[in-house]
């Protein structure tokens, strides 16, 4: 869309002019872009979703199930901002939704855009400020949310859920892994205190202060039901370089907990922080063999195969032992 298409829209938020429109990325597979309006003397953000499904996928999975799973994310995510961003607390914010509209075939989510907020920065090297203020970020997301409804959202968050990766569990090689799959899934959908979770807690969906001490969070196309395990394995995957991944695990478990200890005597007093600790601590192997189980499947090359998440995934099939399988 050029200037004169988003003329309607900024009009109807009360804005007169459009100074500048910038194309922050390319959806994934195609299915539209994100942008950035400058209007008047402030600025907004628009997801502009087009539904039509692509010829082509980034990973070859160009299938009927894969688009369908797309624009439910998408159904997901304008549910998100319509009913629960608004509600995200000061220790968790995510952009408010200013507007929702659809035109056939489009979609455009508009929103607040977090560099007005002060959250100007985008990294791909995480420090440990930008990763304690991510966790803090998930923590007081979960705390808040604890038992909650997740009505409109996804029943099982996270994009990997087993449900809807039937065609990557088949392709799975690793055996003993694709023999556990239910398993695992049982365990973290079973799981006490559940809560919502992002679903896609990667390093690239956090926006930080320039100082790195405080997190926003966008992206919400996977968020539903779940074990908070799963954001934290996912967060780690894309914020700590293998090789660190041993040398920090303790650290940011440790750090993730502290964070929700706060989190629960604001939202939660009534729960027991420590009985909350000991039973999702546990589960981090499990929900990251979850997440390796989905990536051996769907891209058995890709770097977030290594030492370390075999090594994981090997203690999660030991640790699951100890669960009965019915």
């Amino acid at each position: 869309m050029n200037h004169l298409d988003y003329l309607p829209i900024i009009k109807e938020l009360g804005f007169e002019s459009i100074h500048q429109v910038d194309v922050l990325q390319i959806l994934w597979g195609g299915y539209g872009e994100l942008v950035r309006l400058s209007v008047d003397d402030s600025s907004i953000v628009i997801k502009h979703i087009r539904l039509p499904k692509p010829e082509h996928h980034p990973k070859g999975w160009n299938t009927n199930r894969s688009h369908q799973r797309k624009l439910h994310s998408y159904h997901v995510e304008l549910n998100f901002y319509q009913a629960y961003a608004n509600l995200c607390s000061s220790n968790s914010p995510a952009p408010k939704a200013l507007l929702v509209k659809q035109h056939g075939s489009e979609w455009l989510l508009v929103m607040e855009d977090l560099h007005q907020l002060g959250y100007v920065d985008v990294v791909d090297k995480a420090q440990s400020t930008h990763i304690s203020a991510s966790l803090r970020w998930l923590a007081y997301f979960h705390a808040q949310h604890i038992e909650s409804p997740h009505k409109g959202l996804w029943d099982k968050g996270t994009y990997w859920h087993l449900d809807t990766r039937p065609d990557e569990l088949e392709a799975l090689a690793d055996e003993d892994l694709r023999c556990a799959a239910q398993k695992i899934d049982k365990i973290l959908t079973q799981a006490p205190y559940q809560t919502l979770v992002h679903g896609d807690a990667k390093l690239a969906n956090f926006c930080f202060t320039s100082d790195g001490k405080f997190a926003a969070a966008v992206d919400f196309q996977y968020v539903g039901q779940g074990c908070a395990m799963k954001d934290v394995a996912l967060f780690m995957s894309s914020a700590v370089s293998p090789e660190q991944c041993t040398k920090e695990e303790n650290w940011i478990l440790d750090e993730y907990f502290e964070h929700l200890k706060q989190a629960l005597r604001l939202f939660r007093p009534d729960l027991d922080a420590k009985h909350i600790e000991q039973s999702w601590r546990p589960l981090f192997a499990v929900a990251w063999a979850d997440f390796h189980r989905f990536v051996k499947g769907w891209s058995p090359e890709h770097w977030k195969i290594n030492p370390y998440t075999e090594g994981l995934a090997i203690k999660a099939l030991e640790q699951i032992k100890a669960y009965p399988d019915r």
